[in-house]
């Protein structure tokens, strides 16, 4: 059984990585297509724009009321982000795990769109921080999880991060002694589907 759920993985992975080529190829083609029609698309993207003052006329009460709530989230993504960064700096090198570019998850690029009002720009920049941020944390917890407890939970968790399907099976003592000293060492870093780092 072993076995085949390793053959099964590996072929996730490798369609994993297809995709991850997919994605590529279709956002350099996008690029390509945006640089050769920058003008034109701005301006047919500025057609779909609402105005600032028809989308606060346009809001529910309700969720004007309920937007201080969630703008207070920016102070626990702030401190998270910044004890990850120096939980990080100071806890890799000990351990000897590669550090995590916090780039590759924190993206600000949605600003640019010409279709979206000022409260748009600010909100799409406030999940990309907050979506990023979560990320960036759980790739660090992640690779903090291989280091000290690679061991699968004894039952099926939902969303498990990439690396848990490497971690030694619930109860396999042997594995664990053998293996851990090994997968201490493996922190691959992702590929862009042509077996290159991006």
């Amino acid at each position: 059984m072993k076995s085949r759920i390793d053959e099964l993985l590996a072929r996730i992975e490798a369609l994993q990585n297809e995709l991850e080529g997919e994605y590529l190829k279709t956002r350099e083609e996008w690029a390509r297509k945006k640089a050769e029609l920058a003008d034109e698309l701005a301006r047919q993207q500025r057609r779909y724009k609402t105005g600032l003052f028809r989308f606060l006329i346009r809001s529910r009460i309700l969720v004007l009321l309920t937007a201080p709530v969630i703008y207070a989230g920016w102070i626990p993504f702030l401190l998270m982000d910044l004890f990850v960064t120096l939980y990080q700096t100071i806890c890799f090198p000990v351990y000897r795990i590669p550090r995590v570019r916090r780039g590759d998850y924190i993206v600000f690029d949605r600003a640019d769109l010409p279709y979206l009002n000022l409260v748009e720009k600010f909100n799409c920049f406030y999940c990309s921080y907050g979506n990023g941020v979560a990320a960036y944390t759980r790739e660090v917890a992640a690779r903090t999880e291989q280091y000290w407890c690679p061991i699968k939970h004894a039952r099926r968790i939902k969303a498990a991060h990439d690396r848990y399907p490497k971690f030694f099976d619930y109860g396999d003592a042997e594995a664990f002694q053998q293996g851990l000293n090994r997968l201490r060492r493996q922190y691959d870093e992702p590929t862009d589907g042509d077996g290159k780092q991006p």
